[in-house]
């Protein structure tokens, strides 16, 4: 871990002193993020027709977007959470297995969301086309609609972290209840599968956060089998 105090305690200036104890990677993604918010607030129709990912059948699809969208996010609370739960979490996971792995694994978990997210839009776009005419509206929003957020690679992060620490105890501020990390995430998971399956809580992509979380254990379980899981 990178040494916070020097012989220079002012050193590297506020922006040292806010971010110094921070791994290098989740410090990097927290600022990239932070950006995209800010420049998403100054012109919000730009950054997410060009930045957030559509259907790629949309022609508003580009071939960039599967990576931006993971820096994206529509409103503070959003990226708060986002945010708030990539420097808790995120952290601790880049610490245990090093940066390079943990840098990888949060793209593979982003893109790994992505993919599951789509897979559920294709379905989704096969039974509107063989319902015919009477389904056009819903196929044309599904075109125009984005995807955006890191919330897909946070669950890879919260299901690697709860796969490190299992037995670290976690506690919500609402409701106060304190639970271990292992029966926290199941619980995440089971919530998730129900609102996807039910399509409550719409405007959620239930199933991109359900793929972050599948890749995130799978890769997890795979460096664990091969024993370069931990960083030496």
């Amino acid at each position: 871990m990178a040494q916070y105090y020097g012989y220079d305690n002012n050193q590297g200036g506020m922006m040292g002193r806010l971010f110094g104890n921070i791994p290098e990677v989740t410090r990097n993604l927290f600022i990239v993020n932070a950006l995209m918010f800010i420049a998403t607030l100054i012109n919000q129709n730009f950054m997410v027709g060009t930045f957030a990912v559509f259907y790629p059948k949309s022609p508003f699809f580009r071939w960039w977007q599967p990576v931006t969208y993971m820096f994206m996010h529509g409103n503070f609370w959003h990226i708060f959470v986002n945010m708030w739960g990539l420097l808790m979490f995120g952290s601790a996971l880049e610490r245990a297995i090093g940066s390079k792995k943990y840098l990888l694994f949060f793209f593979v978990t982003g893109l790994g969301a992505l993919l599951i997210h789509f897979g559920v839009q294709y379905l989704q776009v096969q039974s509107l086309m063989a319902a015919g005419a009477s389904s056009q509206q819903a196929y044309y929003d599904i075109l125009r609609t984005p995807t955006l957020g890191a919330s897909g690679a946070l669950y890879g992060i919260q299901i690697g972290y709860a796969m490190l620490y299992p037995n670290d105890k976690w506690t919500l501020l609402f409701p106060p209840v304190t639970l271990k990390a292992k029966w926290f995430v199941l619980i995440f998971i089971g919530i998730e599968l129900f609102t996807g399956v039910t399509g409550t809580l719409d405007g959620i992509a239930h199933f991109a956060h359900l793929g972050g979380a599948l890749f995130g254990f799978l890769m997890i379980l795979y460096w664990k089998k091969k024993g370069t899981l931990w960083k030496y």
